[in-house]
């Protein structure tokens, strides 16, 4: 019996032994196809969030830029406002001045208009007047 059983019984423990090995291997290879995909994977995952940070980043440097733009031509445009309300303002200030000039002397006018009607009303008060201004004025 051990000539007849043995072999097939030691074939049947090496088939097995055989595919329990192959099983392990397979495992094995299983296992480091595994870690191979994880390694993949994390390094798939770390590209994408150095790609989102400098996405990010290029994102703010654009908003804060576009803020800095905004700011600089509202600035700009204050200014420009400003200086046209300065210049209306002055040329309005030189106009009203001329036109206060022009009516104090228009009022300046008519005092001395009637204050010389007044004076030269009377015939002796002209003559004197006359007499005055002949005295003072000088011979060329």
């Amino acid at each position: 019996m051990v000539k007849f059983a043995w072999k097939p019984i030691l074939n049947s423990l090496n088939e097995r032994e055989e595919g329990i090995q192959d099983a392990l291997d397979a495992a094995e290879k299983a296992k480091l196809e595994m870690q191979n995909l994880q390694a993949d994977n994390q390094k798939l995952l770390n590209d994408a969030r150095a790609e989102r940070e400098a996405m990010l980043k290029e994102a703010r440097e654009m908003k804060n830029t576009m803020i800095d733009d905004a700011k600089a031509e509202a600035q700009t445009q204050a200014n420009k406002m400003i200086a046209q309300a300065q210049a209306a303002i002055e040329s309005e200030k030189k106009a009203a001045m001329a036109e206060l000039k022009s009516h104090v002397a228009g009022l300046s006018i008519d005092i001395a208009e009637k204050v010389v009607r007044q004076e030269l009303a009377n015939k002796d008060k002209q003559l004197a007047l006359v007499d005055s201004l002949l005295g003072e004025a000088t011979l060329n």
